[in-house]
């Protein structure tokens, strides 16, 4: 019996991942995720969010998730400066609830009438609903993947 020297996939996980390995896989595993729950929001509710293609799904999520991670990490921040001073879950929370419209703006910036948020208030609510699905099923992935450690 040889041996080659290239290795499956499946092998490579065999090993300890470095923290560059770990990041990568999570934000991956994140943007994947993000872009199965977009895709079943415009197939299910084509009323309240449609895309022009899987491409631009794909960049939109890639977007979703930065600016998602940038937001929790603003949130975080002014939580923390905040956290001994009256106000500061107003301001968090003013902060969360005011990052939709920035990201709504920042996905119409780059991606224009390609992707679309429709309904109540200019696609606030759809962008939400979506928002909060994606964080919902990326909380639940990581509640499995943790509890089979």
């Amino acid at each position: 019996m040889t041996t080659t020297a290239s290795a499956s996939l499946w092998e490579t996980f065999e090993h300890t991942p470095s923290m560059r390995q770990r990041v990568f896989m999570r934000y991956f595993t994140a943007i994947l995720v993000d872009l199965a729950a977009l895709n079943l929001f415009i197939e299910y509710w084509p009323e309240y969010v449609a895309a022009d293609s899987f491409t631009i799904t794909l960049l939109a999520a890639v977007l979703l998730q930065v600016l998602l991670k940038l937001t929790i990490a603003l949130e975080h921040r002014v939580a923390a400066f905040f956290s001994a001073r009256p106000g500061g879950f107003f301001t968090a929370w003013l902060i969360l609830f005011g990052s939709k419209f920035v990201i709504l703006e920042a996905l119409v910036l780059a991606l224009g009438d390609r992707l679309r948020f429709g309904g109540p208030f200019h696609g606030i609510v759809a962008l939400i609903a979506v928002v909060v699905a994606m964080l919902v099923v990326e909380a639940a992935i990581v509640k499995v993947y943790r509890s089979m450690g």
